[in-house]
């Protein structure tokens, strides 16, 4: 993509909302986007989508028309809702904003873009698009991660914990204990990557590609972007170890830890011995995929809108 084009203020939005998705209540979400951007004279078109497996569908549907009329797509929903409607914008020389409803909102939050809906709608406004780095797994895009193994089951677990207890980072964090006492699958990966070939025994891999999650389990960001991704792994350990990892994490001190492997790369392939398919999660979705997989950054960048002055959120 040679360069974003800059906004007038006048594009048509085209709002791709997962009423289905996030902490609040949808009309609620709707209704605050009508009144905001009818004060502001803006034309736009919502697009609620009930159903997820038509959330592609829709989105693929508004990046058309996006196209068509030299218009906005904008994504309104949890992390899974911004990489479906992302995935279709990709690449169509389209601009992409999002109104973030996820309960940890590390894309938005990396470019100053509010979880509160009026806050996120006045800095779209006011806001130009940025390229935006995107991770490719097997050919499909991911914002802030992807990952097998011991974290796809823990994402699969919190989610299960957030249909029953309510959407916090409490619950989150309490399902994970739970999780880990259950002894984890201990993989043989077959990494390959800038020339290397290597052999590694752990229960998970998770591929970076947002900076401030990275800081805040502490691990080292400074070789994410120009084209490069970062990936974690934790060597075999028994449960115990596994808490002292869940707490260095906390303390944003995972990668000073010895159990923890991480390396920067511009594209790497794993094999699972024994496995020709492996459950895999992407921005918090989960799903199976063949083996071998392959990570590496898409050549396109995202043009993300973000607020011309944003005022970083409370990075906690």
């Amino acid at each position: 993509m040679a360069g974003a084009r800059s906004l007038t203020g006048q594009e048509p939005l085209f709002i791709v909302l997962n009423t289905g998705s996030g902490r609040g209540d949808a009309q609620v979400l709707q209704d605050t986007v009508r009144r905001i951007l009818d004060a502001a004279g803006r034309r736009y078109e919502l697009i609620p989508v009930e159903d997820p497996s038509r959330l592609a569908e829709s989105a693929q549907a508004a990046v058309r028309r996006a196209r068509d009329e030299q218009g906005v797509v904008i994504a309104a929903g949890g992390d899974g809702t911004l990489n479906t409607v992302a995935s279709a914008v990709l690449g169509q020389d389209v601009p992409f904003g999002i109104l973030p409803q996820g309960t940890f909102n590390y894309f938005g939050r990396s470019y100053g873009i509010s979880q509160d809906t009026e806050t996120a709608l006045h800095g779209f406004l006011q806001g130009q698009p940025r390229p935006v780095q995107v991770g490719l797994l097997n050919g499909r895009p991911f914002l802030v991660n992807a990952s097998l193994g011991l974290y796809p089951q823990l994402l699969e677990d919190r989610e299960a914990y957030k249909q029953k207890y309510g959407r916090s980072r409490l619950v989150a964090l309490w399902s994970g204990l739970i999780t880990l006492l259950r002894a984890p699958r201990q993989l043989t990966l077959l990494l390959d990557y800038e020339g290397k070939a290597r052999s590694l025994r752990s229960p998970t891999l998770v591929v970076g590609n947002n900076k401030l999650q990275l800081e805040h389990i502490g691990i080292p960001s400074e070789e994410l972007g120009q084209g490069r991704l970062i990936a974690m792994a934790a060597r075999p350990v028994g449960t115990l170890a596994l808490y002292g990892l869940l707490l260095r994490g906390l303390a944003s001190r995972l990668g000073d830890a010895e159990h923890v492997v991480n390396f920067a790369f511009d594209r790497l392939t794993v094999g699972v011995r024994g496995r020709r398919r492996v459950k895999v999660a992407m921005d918090g979705e989960i799903s199976w995929m063949n083996t071998p997989l392959e990570f590496q950054v898409a050549a396109d960048r995202l043009p993300l809108v973000v607020p011309a002055d944003p005022q970083r959120l409370d990075r906690q």
